[in-house]
């Protein structure tokens, strides 16, 4: 009984030891059922199962609840913890069963009449008094576990580590009274057990955190390792996954050596390649613990088909994978793959999150220990290839909705761009994660894949990841020395870098992209890397490179006859003109920008400029023009999917409203603007919004409002590295907080212009 009992109970650090099987080849012993509970471990962070758990257990609760959850995950201790737990509140005085139905040992499974035979002699009856035939033992259990409830109460039987349901069938008590408990990697379902399922995840990271530290202080109460290096001990619980048989083994690696740093086990824990072979731990009585020992236990359960799917997965490199993604791995139709999919998910190897969504996770130490199994090398590589093209595919398909064009059909493979963004939601990490993977496996294909994001990741915000798949891009074309494709790659990279205001930066890779294109003699793509980088000069403010660029650029599309790109380089030249103290010259540029635009049917171009001629009128002091002209921006905007542009131009209205004394409707419209830009985490935008929000407030007289939005926007502008626009919002909050009262108005941050961003 008491090798019974250290399998399921351990030592206060063996936090998952249900888990801890030493596999062997010998013959699995007879099952043994003990009267009472195994001691409950130590628990940490399981305060909503437990809760979920002690309900099940109690008067209202089911017959019968499995703890599900993936190996190593937890679930025999939080069993026993929730058990021990509903004894304590009196749920059962009729007592306690337990019995380890040991489901997943190679050595074989605890037969069902095993089980039941067990238990009976745990409940007194004697080997000579036990019935012959199953059926009749399971009438005799069923009848003492009646009286047992007359007599004395409800009793709770705990079987641990069912694998299946016809192991708990026969167990299930039939008075109403008593509760049946299990445990399992599989989900347990069948029409005669119908039992109440309570999944369990990994800790949370302060909790896995805690149970590192509590199993260490509580054999070396004064270990100092855990507080002295706490970010140490985070990078651990990360590469062990939150997984408690893994904690559990790092706990254990670090109390039998005192001196080991918590910084040298996460470094060792960091190779990926030798990480599953470090989560091993042997103790003095040769118990042995590891996390590939528990994986293989699941593994070998499952059906040829299921495994090999289960072998392909990590070759998808993000996050999650969708069922079509996945049927892509194995060249089957998606609904039979979903079905093995679904194998795995009751095999608890992966989960579907959420439920019914179709997309598919694995744990990070799954994931690992999938990727070292044996491969048939020339199928893994057609799989392989097999997703590249799948992602790619699509991806384009979804660029083409994005970008299509009044009267031109896209592609078939989605209703409409509504459909394309949301696809492109779903699988954002995949893509970027496959333009990182195919810089180095497939350099061909990564420069078009990160060209099919680029205005999704731009219209989406997502500037970080364009600057990062624009750069793999980059190193993808130098590798297959792709003189056009690295001039693509520099130009789409500067733009991006420019929407992070990362100028220096944008500003080089631009330069060295209209290189490349002028020695290739590609006017148009010359044209446009010169119009971007005449923009990035306007935002580092130096007006007069950025005149000759834009100008230069003009020029080039003029001569190939590229009206509306010549429009385009046009109205960032009026800005620039308009910067340099030449509003007139500004406005009647701006005037021919307008004029290209409408000949060509471009309401959005036709909105920027006229957000933009609103600024030169301003600057000209022709104010009651600058109103009318944001106006018509925004009634233009208004049925135009562009946000951004639609925040900046709310932003520009109302700084003309201030300048003909509309101050409220100035107010409203900052107001209005913010919202927008906060929506889209336009920091930059929301420090220009909340300047002149300052301004108006300011100017009704409410100078505490005014105060806390200036010193909104002068943080906002620090932390972005704004120094130029940090100045004008300080001196505004000077001049506020020193209440200086006059009528002339001052105008911080008047001058953001609109973007005229490519649909």
């Amino acid at each position: 009984m008491s090798e019974q009992r250290s399998q399921v109970s351990g030592n206060a650090r063996s936090y998952q030891a249900g888990h801890s099987i030493h596999i062997t080849e010998t013959a699995a012993p007879a099952p043994q059922a003990l009267a009472s509970l195994p001691a409950a471990p130590h628990l940490t962070g399981r305060e909503e199962p437990t809760a979920a758990l002690l309900k099940a257990l109690g008067p209202d609760g089911s017959g019968a609840t499995v703890v599900t959850g993936l190996p190593g995950v937890g679930k025999t201790a939080l069993a026993l913890h929730a058990a021990h737990q509903a004894v304590t509140l009196g749920h059962f005085p009729g007592g306690t069963l337990f019995v380890h139905l040991r489901g997943y040992d190679p050595a074989g499974a605890v037969a069902p009449e095993q089980a039941l035979e067990a238990l009976l002699r745990a409940l007194g009856v004697r080997d000579d008094d036990l019935p012959p035939a199953p059926e009749e033992q399971a009438g005799l259990y069923r009848s003492l576990l009646s009286g047992r409830a007359e007599e004395h109460g409800p009793m709770l039987i705990v079987a641990d580590d069912a694998s299946s349901s016809s192991q708990l069938l026969p167990l299930i008590p039939a008075h109403s009274t008593h509760r049946l408990l299990s445990t399992s990697r599989d989900t347990l379902t069948a029409p005669d057990l119908r039992p109440r399922l309570i999944p369990l995840d990994e800790l949370t990271p302060d909790a896995a955190a805690a149970l590192i530290t509590s199993a260490l202080t509580q054999t070396r109460p004064d270990d100092p390792r855990p507080r002295a290096d706490p970010e140490a001990l985070a990078r651990v619980v990360t590469h062990c996954g939150r997984l408690p048989l893994a904690l559990t083994i790092a706990a254990a690696l670090l109390t039998d050596d005192p001196g080991l740093p918590v910084a040298t086990l996460a470094e060792d824990l960091a190779d990926t390649r030798t990480r599953l072979q470090t989560l091993r731990h042997e103790d003095a009585t040769g118990r042995s613990l590891a996390v590939r020992t528990a994986f293989d236990l699941s593994y070998r359960r499952l059906r040829d088909q299921d495994a090999r799917l289960f072998r392909l997965l990590p070759l998808n490199p993000g996050p999650d994978l969708s069922t079509e993604a996945a049927a892509t791995l194995v060249d089957l139709p998606p609904r039979e793959t979903r079905a093995s999919l679904a194998a795995l998910a009751r095999a608890c190897l992966i989960t579907e999150h959420p439920v019914g969504s179709g997309r598919w996770r694995l744990h990070d130490l799954i994931r690992l220990y999938a990727s070292e199994l044996p491969q048939e090398e020339d199928r893994h590589e057609a799989a392989g290839r097999l997703m590249i093209g799948h992602y790619y595919r699509i991806c384009d398909a979804a660029d083409d909705h994005l970008r299509a064009v009044p009267g031109k059909p896209p592609p078939d493979h989605f209703t409409g761009p509504g459909e394309a963004l949301a696809w492109l939601d779903a699988e954002r990490a995949n893509l970027i994660a496959m333009v990182h993977l195919t810089t180095e496996t497939a350099p061909a294909v990564a420069p078009y894949m990160s060209a099919s994001l680029g205005t999704y990741l731009h219209r989406r915000r997502h500037f970080h990841d364009a600057v990062a798949v624009n750069g793999s891009a980059l190193a993808a074309t130098r590798k297959l020395d792709d003189r056009r494709g690295e001039a693509f790659a520099l130009r789409n990279l500067g733009e991006s870098l420019q929407y992070l205001r990362r100028f220096e930066e944008a500003s080089t890779n631009l330069t060295q992209a209209a290189a490349i294109y002028h020695e290739l003699n590609e006017p148009r793509a010359e044209g446009v890397a010169l119009g971007t980088l005449g923009d990035t000069l306007v935002d580092l403010r130096r007006f007069d490179e950025a005149i000759t660029t834009l100008e230069q650029a003009a020029a080039l599309f003029r001569s190939i006859g590229e009206r509306l790109d010549e429009g385009i380089a046009l109205g960032t030249l009026a800005t620039a003109l308009v910067e340099t103290g030449r509003p007139d010259e500004g406005i009647s540029t701006l005037t021919q920008v307008i004029d290209i635009y409408r000949e060509r049917n471009d309401r959005h171009g036709e909105a920027v400029a006229l957000s933009n001629l609103g600024i030169a009128l301003r600057e000209a002091g022709r104010f009651d023009d600058a109103v009318v002209a944001h106006r018509q921006s925004l009634v233009l905007l208004r049925d135009l999917d562009d946000p951004q542009n639609r925040g900046a131009a709310l932003n520009m209205y109302g700084a003309a409203l201030q300048h003909v004394d509309r101050l409220d409707e100035a107010i409203t419209a900052h107001r209005e603007a913010l919202a927008v830009l906060t929506k889209l985490e336009d920091h930059h935008g929301i420090g220009g919004a909340l300047s002149n929000l300052g301004g108006a407030l300011a100017r009704t007289g409410s100078l505490d409002q005014a105060s806390a939005a200036f010193a909104a926007a002068v943080a906002i502008f620090r932390e972005l590295g704004d120094e130029y626009s940090e100045g004008l919002a300080q001196r505004n909050l000077e001049q506020v907080q020193r209440e200086r009262t006059t009528k002339r108005p001052w105008w911080p941050f008047g001058r953001r212009r609109a973007r005229r961003t490519e649909a």
